[in-house]
């Protein structure tokens, strides 16, 4: 009897054993099955020469989409929202935008691939287009690294060395595209981008005579499928929460906070202001809970950064809260409609540092999010946030509105004299510590086109 009991617990042991085992084996299965179902879209070579229908082109879109979709969700550790639409719902939806915002919208897809890259287009109640763009993923990375580095160190001089590859990259991101553009006259371009372009500056796109945004109002989507494009008319009742600081322990002053924040609230709009030592996530959590504030403005440092998502933060004057966290911050009950972070940092060119930046106001529960690329001096971000605010005040969209922001200051409408940030509606005085500054003219891309809008551009 002993040795049978024995004989019983020791196959029990196994049998357990045997379950761990199988358990790990299945776990390890459903993962590689995973990662092989959300694997980065292979659009054939010879997609455009087959002539697909609207129908197979429409299934490449959600396919793309899918994947990217895995890409956010596994970057930020989250499940998102799915809106996922077929191409006739796509162009339907569009041409009813079109009609509530008197805009003419498009949803642009930007795939690279190893060999190729492709552009699918959808514009207002029309058939996907694909076209197929003869650049491998390496060359255009190449190109896009240039274009990023000469857009910045060019300031210094206010020459226009990154003109060859703002034309190069035109040539091959939005010429294809350009006699369906023109046919729609689309003047809203809903830009959905893959790795290396999700933190590209289109705004600076130049086709030799115009820059893009000169033509077009754009705004960045992490994928159409997450992305809540509706529109709801809500200019009459904005009340904005502006927070910041000047000074940080471990951080560059930014002294141009003092004259932003309280430029946005209580000048432009109605709303509340909170600096330096009450720049806390309590307050933040608290003035939101509380007055329902539709937009948040948070004038401080944001740096999206290689890595996990907790590598990237944005600064309080009382804690750093990591990109992970960003989402406990309740924007999104009752929900933000517009997310500013008005001095940003980014990785530039860096896979992980994309996700974190196309992927802010996903994150964060919002609407839209509108943040800066590159670190901008002082003048230019007060500069442009005070236009933004006056186009906002006017009744521009929120795309429309950083365009006219964009072209004001492209055209020298928007430059610093003496003690005076000067724009089209007045002067302002300069706090003591930008009035010495040597940047008077605000007119180079690099003040302007590293503003981008994600999310809805409404």
């Amino acid at each position: 009897m002993k040795r049978i009991l024995n004989y019983l617990f020791n196959l029990r042991q196994i049998i357990n054993r045997l379950n761990v085992f199988l358990i790990a084996l299945l776990t390890i299965i459903t993962i590689i099955s995973l990662e092989l179902s959300f694997s980065p879209p292979a659009i054939s070579e010879n997609a455009v020469k087959q002539n697909l229908s609207a129908k197979q082109l429409g299934k490449i879109i959600n396919k793309t989409e899918h994947s990217w979709e895995y890409n956010y969700e596994d970057y930020f550790h989250s499940n998102f929202a799915n809106h996922s639409q077929t191409e006739k719902q796509i162009a339907k939806q569009l041409t009813k935008l079109g009609k509530d915002t008197e805009t003419n919208p498009a949803v642009m897809w930007a795939v690279p691939t190893p060999k190729k890259l492709y552009l699918l287009l959808i514009t207002p109640g029309s058939k996907p287009i694909i076209k197929e763009v003869n650049v491998s993923g390496k060359t255009l990375a190449k190109i896009v690294d240039n274009f990023n580095q000469t857009i910045v160190s060019s300031r210094k001089t206010d020459s226009k060395s990154y003109l060859p590859s703002a034309k190069l990259l035109y040539k091959w991101i939005i010429e294809p595209i350009k006699p369906e553009l023109n046919a729609a006259n689309i003047d809203t371009l809903m830009l959905c981008s893959g790795s290396g372009l999700r933190t590209f500056p289109f705004a600076a796109l130049h086709d030799g005579e115009q820059f893009l945004m000169e033509k077009y109002s754009l705004v960045r989507l992490p994928a159409l499928s997450l992305s809540n494009i509706s529109y709801v008319a809500n200019k009459d009742n904005i009340s904005v929460l502006a927070m910041g600081a000047s000074k940080f322990n471990d951080s560059p002053p930014l002294p141009g906070v003092e004259l932003e924040v309280p430029t946005i609230t209580p000048k432009t709009f109605p709303g509340k202001a909170l600096l330096n030592q009450d720049f806390t996530v309590k307050n933040l959590k608290i003035q939101h809970q509380k007055n329902s504030f539709n937009l948040i403005h948070l004038a401080t440092h944001a740096e999206f950064n290689p890595g996990a998502a907790n590598n990237s933060y944005i600064q309080f004057d009382d804690a750093k809260v990591g990109l992970n966290e960003v989402d406990k911050l309740g924007l999104n009950n009752p929900p933000v409609d517009l997310l500013v972070l008005s001095a940003c940092k980014t990785a530039v060119g860096n896979k992980d540092a994309e996700f974190g930046f196309a992927g802010l106001a996903l994150q964060a529960g919002v609407k839209s999010a509108l943040a800066s690329l590159w670190s901008i001096d002082d003048a230019g971000t007060v500069a442009l946030m005070s236009e933004f605010y006056q186009n906002l005040k006017s009744g521009s969209m929120k795309a429309q509105a950083l365009r006219e922001s964009q072209v004001a200051m492209l055209q020298g409408k928007v430059y610093v004299e003496g003690d005076q940030l000067r724009s089209s509606r007045g002067a302002v005085n300069l706090p003591a510590a930008l009035a010495q500054t040597k940047t008077t003219n605000l007119s180079h891309p690099f003040y302007w086109a590293g503003f981008s809008l994600m999310g809805n551009p409404w």
